[in-house]
């Protein structure tokens, strides 16, 4: 930042200290490579090389990255990238809002620029990684914003910043969530391919009876032959290394790799013996303890088929929750697609016990053939009920003579689910999670009960609008809830809930004020 209100300069914080990582960076990198060059390449340089060298490079990015703006335009520099912008082309700044991997709540912001053509841009600088960083970040957007306002053209004076986040119309398309469905999809048609096969496998060793001397020697693949051998030694390893039996003479060969309980099983000087089919041991038959080599079931292996494509549709509703809201502005909040989890669990539970039991004849029979029609219009039926729950609903400002409406003593208290997003004397550190109605003046309460209830001031409370949850009224607020933007008493606030609730809670607290003042 400088003095003169028309040039906004950002630059990283802490830049003595990435100085510090870059130079920690280069030396790293000339140590490596003098070990290399002098002691021969070795994994433990390159490794340890690779490792400075990164650490230098993050550094380097960081300290270089420099966002600067006048009455000209808005200007980014990063160690690879340059980019300008006159105002008269930047449509809004925006606060993009992003998760930190690996921290509980952890939230990351940074400014988006919006530009006339529609294609957005997130600039280096500045950045907010937490709490303390957030006056110094909120300082530099409102100078910014500020030179927007003085220099761009057509650009509306608006107090709330749009926040879009991943729970947002303007997030873009989720990448992320179509590679998702793309792979598990993949992934259980790779599975299926192999149902038949394993299924023939399965068969054919179901039916397999010991080889006769009369058997050709082209079918003896097919049929068990025995050969006894000696346990020498066991060598069992946990967890995940491998576990063998080794046999005396190294007959018929030296080892045979085996689970650790198989290893656990046999002891030194067993007799056993060995079961081959096409080619491999696939039963070890001692005194003491049988082994049977592990056989591919056909019903398993559909049965990861079928998850693996439920698991697709997830991803799958996600992406159809974004197309939904492609129409919304960027940073009014989506309906959630968890209501899609339901279908996804129904459809698991008729669906794979079928595919277990019958996989490769899920439609050979009229007991199968039933059993997948009623379970696919079940299915039908909650993809019906969770496309409902998922839809949006435009907000419906409510005119005075709606609020006005007459409406009938309640009998008894009625808690709804609803809160105020600011903190306020009857809504103190945002405690409240229902609004008491009936028996009493309206009250906010932490629960749905009259403990710790604290009334609601009425009289002082005007409804100015109705609208969509956005990406800035915070985590807290569901995608299918509405906000209703209140004056109290000067004081704007905003009241959160679901669309049916939060028109009668505003009906009701509208009624209670006429009631009060007549």
């Amino acid at each position: 930042m400088t003095g003169d209100p028309d040039v906004v300069i950002c630059r990283t914080p802490a830049a003595r200290g990435l100085w510090s990582g870059v130079g920690l960076g280069a030396a790293g990198v000339v140590v490596a490579a003098l070990g290399t060059v002098y002691g021969g390449p070795d994994v433990l340089w390159l490794t340890g090389g690779a490792s400075f060298a990164l650490i230098g490079l993050v550094s380097l990015h960081l300290v270089t990255a420099r966002v600067s703006a006048d009455a000209r335009g808005l200007r980014s520099r990063t160690l690879l990238r340059r980019w300008s912008v006159p105002w008269h082309e930047v449509a809004e700044l925006r606060i993009r809002l992003t998760r930190r991997n690996g921290s509980r709540g952890g939230q990351i912001r940074r400014v988006g620029v919006l530009l006339r053509d529609g294609h957005s841009r997130t600039l280096p600088l500045p950045v907010a990684t937490g709490p303390y960083e957030l006056d110094v970040f909120q300082e530099e957007l409102a100078a910014l914003r500020a030179l927007h306002q003085r220099h761009g053209t057509g650009v509306p004076e608006s107090a709330a910043v749009p926040v879009v986040s991943d729970r947002t119309a303007g997030r873009g398309w989720a990448g992320a969530a179509v590679l998702w469905c793309v792979g598990l999809l993949v992934g259980a048609g790779v599975a299926a391919a192999f149902v038949s096969d394993t299924a023939a496998d399965q068969r054919a060793w179901r039916a397999a009876v010991p080889c006769t001397a009369a058997t050709p020697v082209a079918e003896r693949r097919e049929c068990l032959t025995y050969t006894s051998a000696v346990i020498a030694r066991t060598d069992p390893n946990r967890p995940k290394k491998s576990s063998w039996v080794y046999f005396t003479d190294g007959r018929p060969f030296r080892r045979l790799e085996v689970p650790v309980e198989a290893a656990d099983g046999f002891h030194a000087g067993d007799k056993v013996q060995l079961t081959f089919w096409r080619g491999e041991v696939r039963v070890v038959t001692g005194s003491r303890y049988v082994w049977h080599r592990h056989v591919p079931n056909a019903g398993t292996l559909a049965v990861m088929s079928a998850l693996a494509a439920l698991a697709a549709g997830y991803p799958g509703a996600l992406t159809l929750q974004r197309l939904r809201g492609r129409r919304l502005p960027d940073d009014e909040v989506l309906p959630s697609a968890l209501p899609f989890a339901v279908p996804l669990g129904g459809t698991a539970l008729w669906l794979v016990p079928l595919c277990y039991l019958h996989p490769t004849t899920l439609l050979a029979s009229p007991a199968t053939i039933t059993w997948a029609v009623a379970g696919t219009l079940g299915t039908a039926a909650l993809l019906t009920w969770a496309w409902r729950e998922t839809r949006v609903r435009p907000a419906s400002p409510l005119d005075k003579a709606e609020l006005a409406v007459e409406l009938p003593e309640l009998d008894g208290e009625v808690f709804v689910s609803a809160r105020f997003l600011e903190h306020t004397d009857y809504n103190p550190y945002g405690f409240g999670t229902h609004i008491a109605l009936g028996d009493g003046p309206p009250a906010v309460t932490p629960g749905p009960g009259r403990f710790a209830a604290r009334r609601i001031p009425v009289e002082r409370l005007t409804v100015k609008a109705v609208r969509r949850a956005r990406g800035g009224d915070g985590d807290t607020v569901p995608g299918d809830w509405h906000i209703a933007e209140l004056d109290d008493g000067g004081r704007p606030v905003r009241l959160a809930a679901a669309p049916d609730d939060l028109t009668r809670v505003l009906r009701e607290l509208t009624a209670v004020r006429e009631r009060e003042a007549s």
